[in-house]
């Protein structure tokens, strides 16, 4: 199953500026999904990190993570319609800084689940090189 950003947002309630993700490239419902963010100038987070210098602040390549992790679960015929939360994040590491000119590929992939609750293994990689990884907790609302 692959998405455009037209029916990512069929999926996700994120809506502009923080929809981050522009593609689903791959997805396995309820088990993983891959993602893409094209990373440009023109986001407005680089209005202020850094004026001097772009760098994507490591929160928000999590998020993206995050939200290519609740593409996999809302694409679950029994989630269709809600809402996928943070509950926590572990072990973030960030291993290269991303910049304008980047494509993030993003991979998240669900590990446990109880009930509402679940966990996945999220990694961003640019040009093959991990950029970041993190373990994601997750509550379905």
């Amino acid at each position: 199953m692959t998405l455009d950003s037209n029916e990512i947002m069929q999926v996700l309630p994120h809506r502009f500026p923080f929809q981050l993700v522009d593609r689903i490239t791959e997805c396995e419902p309820g088990q993983r999904a891959v993602g893409r963010k094209c990373v440009t100038v023109n986001e407005q987070f680089f209005c202020g990190h850094f004026p001097q210098k772009h760098v994507m602040p490591g929160v928000l390549i999590l998020e993206a993570l995050a939200q290519v992790g609740a593409v996999a679960i809302l694409t679950e015929e029994a989630n269709k319609g809600k809402i996928v939360l943070f509950g926590g994040v572990k072990n973030a590491r960030f291993k290269r800084q991303v910049v304008p000119g980047d494509v993030l590929e993003l991979t998240c992939e669900l590990t446990a689940r109880r009930g509402p609750i679940g966990m996945g293994k999220a990694e961003a990689r640019v040009d093959g090189k991990l950029a970041a990884s993190a373990e994601l907790t997750f509550a379905i609302d």
